[in-house]
């Protein structure tokens, strides 16, 4: 199996965190990589803003657990980097190219030996005042939308075994 069969089989989500960063040169190697996601029309959509400053992660982190049920929560999980993505809704593939850029930031963690998880709720966590505020803070503009939060740093334990694949997860058009 080569490395890139390998780290898209074996990434797993992490969901407890060291409280050592994650070294300036792999973070450098993980953005390069997102931004060379696939995108519509090569429009690169996508913006990534980096965050490694405990007190602000805290912060975003609280605005997104107000979409969470549960109290006490935190959904970033004490990581010391967060990577939000941005894309411009005016490029028709712009959630898409999040997308990717995140898929890509993930499997680019994994490589280097640096664990990573995909937390939802980046939308709706800056479309709220607060969130609006960021973004403007970091040169974004209304035509921006939240698409992903992904998280990154070293694990505290150990990863969860993989789940068994569903069945019929892959469906033929013809019989094999």
């Amino acid at each position: 199996m080569n490395d890139v069969i390998h780290a898209l089989c074996n990434r797993r989500s992490c969901r407890k965190y060291l409280k050592k960063q994650i070294p300036e040169k792999d973070l450098q190697i993980i953005l390069k990589c997102g931004t060379y996601a696939p995108n519509g029309k090569e429009k690169q959509s996508a913006s990534i803003v980096v965050i490694q400053d405990a007190n602000l992660i805290k912060k975003i982190a609280k605005m997104n657990s107000s979409f969470i049920r549960k109290e006490g929560i935190n959904p970033f999980y004490d990581a010391p980097t967060l990577l939000i993505i941005f894309a411009d809704k005016n490029v028709s593939t712009y959630v898409q190219d999040g997308a990717a850029v995140a898929s890509n930031l993930i499997h680019a963690a994994y490589s280097l030996g640096i664990d990573s998880c995909w937390i939802h709720r980046a939308k709706e966590t800056f479309e709220t005042f607060e969130g609006k505020e960021l973004m403007k803070k970091w040169g974004l503009g209304e035509n921006f939308e939240g698409i992903a939060n992904v998280i990154l740093g070293y694990r505290d334990g150990n990863l969860l075994a993989p789940a068994e694949r569903k069945e019929n997860y892959i469906i033929y058009n013809e019989k094999r």
